[in-house]
């Protein structure tokens, strides 16, 4: 077993997650985060400690060195922890939507996955349900097919070639429905014989051959770009929060009010390059922030 140790300075104001993840994979133990993962099939664990504002810790105990290195940039990559976020700082520290936010938690960033398999497969499972009810299903998915190390009792998430070799039936045994688990299937298929490579450079390609998948749509898409792709220049218009956010301040406080996607689009175009991140923000803008920008 290689063991390999790195320290990172991080580019710009950072902080570790408080909490791991709610599938069950990324464990939080004390001031430490863990993770299984797997590269090119072969078993890596990474931890990441935090014991200073501009010090990020990595651990990794791989088969060998370039297994370690490939897992620390993985989870690099997921963290965020390379990010030069000041052109954001700069430009939109003062705009009236994500300013607020901006100045209050200068370090937030898009949560990610270090595998882009893993953000298009709970993209897939999330899509038309509750949050906590994906979440359960993720973590059912990950119990019953996920490799687990024997060591440290830590699960990955299934690649694609374990999906793929899944029946739909299977995957609705956890509670997925029949067409998300059949478009789940054909996804992985495609990734794991090499018809869409999700860390080619050319993230359109692999957008079109997804999007010719039923069940698969522009909101998947965008959610595999944003937490596997690293593409801060996408916001996923379609989702929940924005339509509710932005029909909740429109209402003037309605609940039920839905904004419809176009609105959502067009309130974050002006951030052109930075949309993904201004969303996160505006997420967390206050009322009268959102109201003024709803007008």
């Amino acid at each position: 077993m290689y063991e390999l140790r790195l320290e990172v300075v991080p580019r710009w104001p950072f902080r570790l997650p408080p909490y791991g993840g709610r599938d069950g994979v990324l464990r939080r133990r004390g001031a430490v985060l863990e993770r299984l993962l797997h590269v090119e099939g072969r078993a890596a664990t990474v931890r990441v400690a935090q014991p200073a504002e501009r010090c990020v810790l990595f651990g990794a105990w791989a088969q060998d060195r370039p297994d370690a290195e490939a897992a620390i940039a993985r989870m690099r990559f997921a963290l965020g922890v390379d990010d030069d976020l000041l052109p954001f700082w700069e430009r939109y520290r003062d705009d009236p939507l994500v300013g607020p936010s901006l100045r209050r938690r200068p370090w937030l960033r898009i949560t990610r996955r270090p595998m882009p398999f893993e953000a298009l497969a709970w993209a897939i499972c999330e899509q038309l349900i509750q949050v906590s009810q994906a979440h359960l299903i993720e973590a059912r998915i990950v119990r019953g097919l996920g490799p687990r190390c024997e060591q440290t009792g830590l699960r990955d998430v299934p690649g694609p070639a374990a999906v793929a070799a899944c029946s739909p039936a299977r995957l609705e045994s956890f509670e997925l429905a029949g067409r998300r688990a059949i478009a789940l299937v054909r996804a992985a298929r495609e990734v794991a014989r090499g018809r869409i490579d999700l860390d080619a450079p050319d993230h359109e390609a692999g957008w079109r051959r997804l999007l010719a998948i039923p069940t698969i749509g522009r909101w998947t898409v965008e959610m595999l770009a944003l937490h596997g792709q690293g593409r801060y220049d996408i916001i996923p218009a379609g989702d929940l929060g924005f339509l509710k956010l932005l029909g909740h301040a429109r209402s003037l406080g309605n609940p039920q009010a839905r904004a419809e996607e176009a609105e959502v689009r067009a309130l974050f175009a002006r951030f052109g390059e930075w949309r993904g991140l201004a969303g996160a923000h505006a997420l967390r803008a206050p009322s009268a922030a959102l109201r003024a920008a709803a007008a």
